[in-house]
């Protein structure tokens, strides 16, 4: 396992916090126990805050699935929409759309879900809603992005949830991109969509625990 660059000032941030306060309570070491009990629990929430930190900025080893006739998951968490949507920012038509939830504790790397090159890029600030408001897709800070190949064009969508206050990208228009790399990281909760071509065949289904370039979304 290794940790993501994204997460490196915060976990020094914490290293560093978390340092202070434990040589704090060394040199002072006060008589009265509830105060030993209170600087317990304080380093203790300081430990747990690090060790989150640490957790969530992860990258985890593991064996990729791939193939040209994939759609592959670009995120860790749970799907919590599939539904035939009207896409109107790109596409401006229906298509089916699913949604993966990503909560404070998965892993936060999106990984492209298949190889071609990137057709569209575009961020768009915006609010914090709760990430399964339903006005989060259009409200909330966003990015859309769409892989095309000649088989097909895939539209993904990172929102911003009421915790994330920040996605980060990195591709633009015009990127040649390899199924399962990365193509960006949102930090702290979060949402990505996929918009599909109606017809595609899912092999998941709602609640279903899912994880970033392993899992299959559906076949072309």
């Amino acid at each position: 396992m290794t940790l993501h660059r994204e997460g490196y000032k915060y976990i020094t941030l914490a290293t560093v916090i978390m340092l202070i306060t434990g040589i704090a309570s060394y040199m002072y070491f006060p008589q009265s126990p509830i105060l030993v009990g209170l600087i317990g629990l304080v380093n203790l929430v300081i430990f747990l805050l690090w060790l989150w930190i640490v957790s969530f900025f992860r990258m985890p080893s593991r064996v990729h699935t791939a193939g040209v006739d994939k759609i592959m998951c670009p995120a860790d968490g749970k799907v919590v929409v599939i539904e035939e949507t009207m896409e109107n920012e790109y596409f401006k038509d229906k298509r089916l759309q699913v949604s993966v939830f990503m909560s404070p504790l998965n892993v936060h790397v999106n990984r492209n879900p298949i190889s071609g090159i990137v057709k569209y890029m575009k961020y768009h600030p915006g609010k914090y809603l709760v990430a399964w408001h339903p006005k989060s897709s259009t409200e909330n800070e966003r990015t859309t992005i769409v892989i095309g190949n000649d088989k097909q064009e895939i539209l993904m969508r990172q929102v911003a949830g009421a915790l994330a206050r920040r996605i980060c990208y990195y591709v633009k228009e015009g990127d040649k991109v390899e199924q399962n790399n990365e193509f960006g990281f949102i930090r702290f909760g979060s949402r990505v969509d996929l918009y599909l071509p109606l017809g595609t065949k899912l092999d998941v289904k709602i609640g279903d625990v899912v994880q970033s370039a392993v899992t299959v979304i559906g076949h072309n």
